[in-house]
């Protein structure tokens, strides 16, 4: 009898978790099938915040793969990655203009910066209809941020995360000391160059018209290819190099990992170099195409989550996609949002509404990763 109410039991099991796996997929399909219909109606009746929204995921897809990576390599959630990005946009515009706040007003602490070079400040020409709003001054500052915050994520991991690992702190340690870790650099930010917007180009940004009736700002061409470049160049990093394959192995299983002969303190290194850089290359094209304020970078927390975990943790094509789908998400809200009686400024609210969807319906995201 027992016997048989085991069997019965196995035979039930296998049964649901039938079931369980065709319901994954059926739901997996409508939200593939949501958002193409959805991008398609996009595409054809808000071309320009489809446009504007393209380029806001490219840059937030930036964030979203240096977030995937820590992620899927360190096991915890970083929520200091928003801010990290701003606070590496301040670095720039530091480097570009060597200005702070002083007892009064701004002051210029340095006796020399990047916009001191000749022509620094020029704009950049653009053949088409306007040119850049920057000079090649940012696009100086622009390494020099990357490799500041390579260099500051690698630091706070040898004196905040590394030692949590070793004591084998769990995730909502991790959690609550990155959350520290934001919170000190809002603050930094907020005493060195205030609360009040700063631009890397003030004045009026000139526009360009693109196919199909579209008209953007001509810095939002830059943003899209520099953010799509920087994209390709850490997938090819990470499924063409040794370096990416040790990666994803530490990825898989750092124990296993490790047993092979990959060095994993080393990957560990590697990681924050490259979240560093992803981070500081997201943050000056989001400034550029925005504003630096140090409130912006939790604005964005939320944002990041979602395109990251709607792609799937632990998928940098996931993050990607899910960026993207964030994005003109926001802006085509953000566009549609006063005709039927809500304020554009609610528009990071849709990133909030796609992550508690998504963790409803499907946790492991648009590629299947495991949560």
């Amino acid at each position: 009898m027992s016997v048989l109410a085991g069997r019965l039991t196995d035979i039930i099991a296998t049964t649901l978790g039938r079931f369980r796996g065709v319901g994954d997929q059926l739901i997996l399909a409508a939200m593939w099938l949501f958002f193409l219909v959805f991008g398609t109606w996009a595409i054809l009746t808000q071309t320009d915040a489809f446009a504007v929204g393209v380029v806001t995921g490219s840059v937030l897809a930036l964030g979203a793969i240096g977030l995937t990576l820590i992620y899927g390599i360190l096991k915890f959630a970083h929520f200091a990655h928003g801010d990290s990005m701003m606070l590496a946009a301040y670095i720039a515009f530091f480097a570009l203009t060597g200005t702070v706040v002083g007892e009064r007003t701004d002051t210029q602490p340095l006796p020399w910066s990047l916009s001191d070079l000749p022509g620094a400040t020029d704009r950049i020409p653009w053949p088409g209809e306007g040119d850049f709003s920057f000079g090649y001054g940012l696009l100086l500052a622009l390494p020099l941020a990357a490799a500041a915050m390579a260099l500051i994520f690698v630091t706070l991991d040898r004196l905040v995360y590394r030692p949590l690992r070793r004591r084998g702190s769990g995730i909502v340690t991790f959690a609550i000391a990155s959350l520290g870790i934001a919170i000190a650099m809002r603050s930094l930010m907020l005493i060195f160059w205030a609360s009040s917007p700063r631009f890397y180009a003030p004045g009026i940004r000139p526009t360009t018209d693109l196919p199909f009736d579209v008209r953007i700002v001509t810095d939002q061409i830059f943003i899209f290819f520099a953010a799509i470049v920087v994209a390709g160049l850490v997938y090819l990093l990470l499924f063409r190099t040794k370096l990416g394959k040790a990666m994803r192995a530490m990825s898989d299983n750092s124990d296993l990992a490790q047993a092979s002969g990959i060095n994993t303190d080393q990957i560990v290194v590697w990681t924050w170099i490259i979240g560093g850089g992803l981070v500081a290359v997201a943050g000056v094209l989001l400034a550029l195409q925005a504003q630096l304020k140090p409130e912006l970078g939790f604005v964005l927390l939320v944002p990041l989550f979602a395109a990251t975990i709607l792609g799937g943790i632990g998928s940098p094509q996931g993050a990607f996609v899910g960026a993207m789908i964030v994005g003109i998400s926001q802006e085509v809200f953000a566009a549609v949002g006063p005709d039927i009686g809500l304020s554009s400024g609610y528009k990071f609210s849709v990133a909030f509404i796609i992550l508690i969807l998504v963790l409803l319906l499907r946790p492991r995201g648009l590629f299947g990763a495991k949560t």
